[in-house]
């Protein structure tokens, strides 16, 4: 039988030829300060689809200036992005991987120069700037430049979209107590505070009919905010809406209560109890370290596709580790045959 993990896989017409995806890992190398990609990031990217995963998804990618974490992340606010997008597209297909981006906007936690937004007055912390409120207009404004971040994500050519709803970033803050105060149609509510995310998912979908990934921080690590548990209603709006799969994080909203162990796998349960409770794909993530603990998670229906991270920084060739793990061929490129025995 077929080893799962180097198994075909087709999620909205685009099928990837193995469940390895690179995780979106920022890397704060647009120096410039102008969101544009730069030598590193070709080679970066490419690299990573010479090693033969299955996806490649360019990290988180601002829809608006004052969305980056850092001054130093990368942009899709501009019609100018487009191009080097393309050509970095041009070179992640040419292996045979498909790629992706993660539209962001950083909330309350960007470090940018500019005036930040969140949708209350809160600061991430103690040391953290005030946010300056969102208006009605201005989450308006915000919806609509998701949308035109995927237009130009689409006329780049993505074959995948994800939406940053995780680590405390500016969806997640909108969904999440511990961050939104709101009294209007955006807060109070559970209902309510989906709301951002329900139209960002409505606008996207007007122009986007590919695969539509949503990355969400599936426990918040507080007493007073959203568990695994609270997700799951979440999710089966978000799949009614128009999403095809949850890349399932956790933390980030606010500091943890109490110290997140970190050990091989331990993000997966999130994934596991969403793809059974909400019955839609997931993405599992979180120190998946090789071939046969990817396969476990896989065999055992706890995910459909394993995102992999700081591994696959470690490694940019860690599928052929993963196969070698699992004792599997898998085709080398043809430049690196000689080596790959």
């Amino acid at each position: 039988m077929m080893n799962k993990l180097f198994s075909p896989y087709t999620i909205k017409g685009i099928q990837l030829k193995n469940r390895i995806v690179m995780s979106p890992m920022c890397m704060y190398s647009s120096f410039k300060e102008d969101g544009l990609l730069t030598p590193f990031h070709y080679t970066h990217y490419e690299s990573r689809a010479i090693g033969q995963a299955g996806l490649i998804m360019v990290e988180a990618t601002a829809v608006l200036p004052e969305g980056r974490i850092s001054q130093q992340d990368l942009g899709i606010w501009s019609d100018d992005h487009v191009a080097a997008y393309q050509q970095l597209n041009e070179r992640i297909h040419s292996h045979g991987a498909k790629s992706a981006i993660q539209l962001a906007h950083a909330g309350r936690k960007s470090k940018v120069n500019d005036e930040i937004f969140a949708p209350s007055a809160i600061p991430f912390d103690d040391q953290s700037r005030t946010p300056t409120e969102m208006t009605i207009n201005e989450i308006n404004q915000t919806i609509q430049a998701f949308k035109d971040g995927a237009r130009r994500a689409s006329d780049a050519g993505f074959d995948v979209i994800e939406l940053h709803g995780a680590h405390g970033y500016l969806i997640n803050e909108f969904l999440s107590p511990l961050a939104n105060v709101r009294k209007d149609a955006y807060g109070g509510t559970k209902e309510n505070r989906y709301r951002f995310l329900k139209q960002i998912i409505q606008a996207v979908r007007d122009i986007w009919d590919g695969p539509l990934f949503v990355r969400i921080s599936a426990n918040e690590y507080h007493e007073k905010g959203y568990d695994v548990d609270d997700y799951i209603d979440l999710v089966k709006e978000m799949k009614s809406d128009g999403v095809d799969l949850i890349d399932c994080s956790s933390g980030g909203v606010v500091h943890a209560q109490t110290p997140i162990e970190v050990y091989p796998s331990y993000q997966v349960r999130y994934s596991e109890t969403i793809r059974l409770e909400a019955d839609i794909p997931t993405g599992a993530v979180g120190w998946i370290r090789d071939g046969n603990q990817a396969e476990e998670i896989l065999r055992n229906d706890r995910a459909d596709l394993v995102f992999i991270g700081r591994a696959m920084l470690n490694n940019p060739y860690w599928p052929k580790q993963a196969a070698d793990d699992l004792q599997v061929e898998i085709e080398a490129p043809k430049q690196y045959k000689r080596g790959w025995i």
